[in-house]
């Protein structure tokens, strides 16, 4: 089997792996990079075009994060003869998200906020779902090449991250003998406040391992009901006070889970039951499809609805949202990184110098965005200055910064526990900036000498 990183290998972006397996051409996620645009930002298919014995027949969609689904309309018009293989919630979250990017783009474009061209139209995806197959979790579907007499066979387990999110294993033969790869993606092997932890194969032979959380030794250092205690102490003190707490989310997943665990400490008296909670934008619509999907995708609780949170729409004008984070009031709004010009950013730049708000960050935070400089500058003192946006600042610090790790990926001790469980024969690191992946590889190799452990390099050509 062949293995080759369309994607960045060096950060948490632009998923996209490639494997011949015995002629078989095969692409887990194909997903852009949110930090580049246009072209830049897609995986390098021009590394499989430029090989001719190469081709894709089949692409694994593990999950509906743009990181994962973004360049899906680009590999299907580069490769026509591809079919796209995701789960049922996987396929309903695409349908909606991908229209939704297409609008974004083009709207970009007209504003002048870009001059890259869009990626893709909605035309572009009209034509698309007949090539979305979905599978049932824990059932083989044949991923072989047509017309090649090398049989392969895949089958989804459910990786615990997000919504319909899975892990694929790939299973053929290899001079007689049975072969086994299992692809993490995204995974989370702990519960959250909706979905459950992950599932995985007893064993495997080639273990492709995200990473993300590799180099953040503090994650695995804490535990789920301690965060929770430490968030709800933040809550009640912003809101006695007559606060507003901020929580920028990811508007798939965090967004959900967050609402789902406010919900929790409502009915169990940590904050209290008439504090009004304002939602905004397509998160609602998200919310609507973890409803729908309930009862037949894994939950702790099936008859749990995201919309038995009591919530409100965010008002529209400025005088509304004045009044309504007057306080006290919590507001979970996208995005979690706090990019220009999302609803959290504007807001954030409205309560940042307010000494009675919060702004309380629940998910991964990368260097360089807005929600990092935050962070920075709130662990400087009260009055030290933030850029939240471009011409906008510095702006003073007097407003309660604190982060908590509510994340849906595994931690470094987790995926640990995997490599242990599954004892593969190698393992392949992908997903993770270069110090996460080297934490990884070095504790592989000191607690399992015996396991070959690959940390590839973008469009290396690594042969298992």
């Amino acid at each position: 089997m062949d293995f080759i990183a369309l994607g960045d290998t060096e950060d948490v972006a632009a998923s996209c792996h490639f494997l011949d397996i015995r002629g078989t051409g095969i692409v887990l996620d194909a997903g852009v990079d949110p930090r580049r645009e246009g072209k830049a930002s897609l995986p390098r298919f021009d590394l499989i075009h430029d090989a001719p014995e190469r081709y894709i027949d089949h692409a694994l969609i593990t999950h509906a994060h743009h990181d994962h689904i973004g360049a899906l309309p680009v590999l299907l018009r580069e490769f026509p003869h591809v079919l796209a293989h995701m789960t049922d919630a996987t396929k309903r979250l695409v349908e909606f998200l991908l229209p939704a990017s297409a609008r974004l783009q083009q709207r970009k474009l007209e504003e002048g906020t870009t001059h890259a061209k869009p990626l893709f139209t909605e035309d572009d995806l009209s034509f698309a779902s007949h090539i979305y197959l979905t599978h049932e979790l824990g059932t083989p579907f044949d991923v072989t090449r047509s017309g090649r007499g090398h049989e392969v066979s895949a089958q989804f387990y459910p990786a615990g991250h997000i919504l319909g999110s899975v892990g694929a294993e790939l299973t053929f033969e290899e001079n007689g003998t049975p072969r086994r790869v299992f692809y993490t993606s995204d995974t989370n092997l702990q519960p959250q406040s909706i979905l459950p932890g992950g599932e995985y194969p007893d064993a495997t032979d080639v273990l492709i391992l995200e990473s993300t959380l590799g180099a953040d030794e503090e994650a695995a250092q804490t535990s789920r009901p301690e965060e929770t205690e430490k968030f709800a102490a933040v809550l009640q003190e912003t809101l006695a006070q007559g606060g507003t707490v901020l929580i920028p989310v990811f508007v798939m997943g965090r967004a959900q889970e967050t609402l789902a665990l406010l919900h929790g400490l409502k009915e169990q008296g940590a904050i209290p039951a008439d504090v009004p909670i304002y939602t905004a934008g397509s998160m609602r619509a998200i919310a609507d499809l973890y409803d729908q999907t309930r009862q037949t995708t894994p939950r702790l609780d099936p008859e749990f609805r995201v919309f038995d949170v009591d919530q409100h729409r965010v008002p529209r004008s400025r005088e509304g949202k004045r009044e309504a984070f007057e306080g006290p009031a919590i507001c979970v709004v996208s995005s979690g990184m706090m990019f220009e010009p999302t609803l959290s950013n504007i807001l954030a730049r409205q309560m940042v110098e307010n000494e009675n708000d919060a702004i309380l960050l629940v998910g991964y935070v990368k260097e360089g965005t807005p929600a990092h400089r935050l962070q920075e500058a709130a662990a400087q003192g009260p009055g030290s200055g933030v850029m939240l946006a471009d011409g906008e600042g510095p702006q003073p610090v007097y407003c309660t910064v604190e982060s908590f790790r509510f994340t849906g990926h595994s931690d470094r001790r987790d995926l640990l526990t995997l490599v242990d469980r599954m004892d593969p024969e190698q393992v392949i690191l992908v997903h993770g900036e270069t110090e996460a992946r080297e934490w990884l590889a070095d504790n592989i190799r000191t607690f399992h000498p015996e396991i070959e452990v690959h940390v590839p390099s973008w469009g290396e050509v690594l042969t298992v």
